[in-house]
């Protein structure tokens, strides 16, 4: 009795095919499985061979079915596998399946393109809604400590004009609003209070339930906050910290 995995006697022959016919005599080779191929020019680079332009076009549409693939498993849609491999199409059919599958990538494209910009809208309109809420609460919050904190913040940013004597008109405070990461809302505070020295007031209020980000599906934790400063230089330093952070800022 035979090894199993001893070999099939093989041999060597050489076949002169027209151009017209090896692809039709080649594909049914292959359908058979029974052939092995040897390379005769293998000193020929890649892209000087004959047919080069026909498997580019294999390779590309070949790209194209593992797009789709992948965005319907990313879906969870099942699909049936039959176990069966498909003939190899003739070259007139290659046509018909390049256009539908450039039509089907294209279409899957587009439909994810604006899947993804409803779902990034639908963030800003749920971040929006909450630093309104949040916010909210922190100007009704007790009169009395603010007004107390903003006191503070005035004489911490009194300017050598009283100190000469010089009347000092009512202060005016600004703000911005945004959220940030949770895991960077720590870091952001310091750099913020080394940054401005201490000039900027920070209320800060987490955002319980998780938000989807738009780019790849993850759920992640944001907070909500608002920075009080006095003056266009604390303002400038204060965007570019917060754009360092990758906080959204919201007017």
């Amino acid at each position: 009795m035979g090894s199993l995995f001893r070999s099939e006697e093989m041999t060597l022959c050489q076949l002169f095919l027209q151009s017209e016919a090896a692809y039709a005599c080649v594909s049914e080779l292959g359908e058979l499985g029974l052939v092995q191929f040897r390379d005769l020019n293998p000193d020929v680079n890649v892209f000087q061979r004959k047919f080069v332009n026909e498997v580019r076009r294999c390779d590309e549409m070949e790209r194209k079915l593992r797009y789709l693939e992948k965005e319907i498993k990313k879906d969870g849609i099942p699909m049936l596998d039959t176990g069966e491999s498909p003939e190899a199409p003739q070259p007139r059919e290659m046509i018909d399946l390049e256009a539908t599958f450039e039509k089907l990538e294209n279409e899957l494209r587009e439909v994810n393109q604006n899947a993804e910009a409803l779902k990034r809208n639908f963030l800003e309109l749920t971040e929006l809604k909450h630093i309104l809420r949040k916010t909210q609460v922190f100007f009704d919050e007790q009169e009395g400590g603010i007004n107390t904190t903003t006191e503070s913040m005035t004489r911490a940013l009194i300017t050598d004009e009283v100190r000469t004597g010089h009347s000092m008109g009512p202060v005016q405070l600004g703000f911005v609003a945004g959220v940030i990461l949770r895991e960077r809302l720590a870091a952001f505070e310091r750099m913020l209070w080394r940054a401005c020295r201490g000039n900027v007031f920070l209320r800060q209020a987490m955002i319980e339930s998780p938000l989807e980000d738009p780019s790849n599906g993850d759920q992640v934790y944001k907070s909500v906050f608002i920075i009080f400063f006095q003056g266009d230089q604390l303002k400038t330093r204060v965007k570019k910290i917060c754009e360092g952070f990758r906080a959204t800022l919201y007017p």
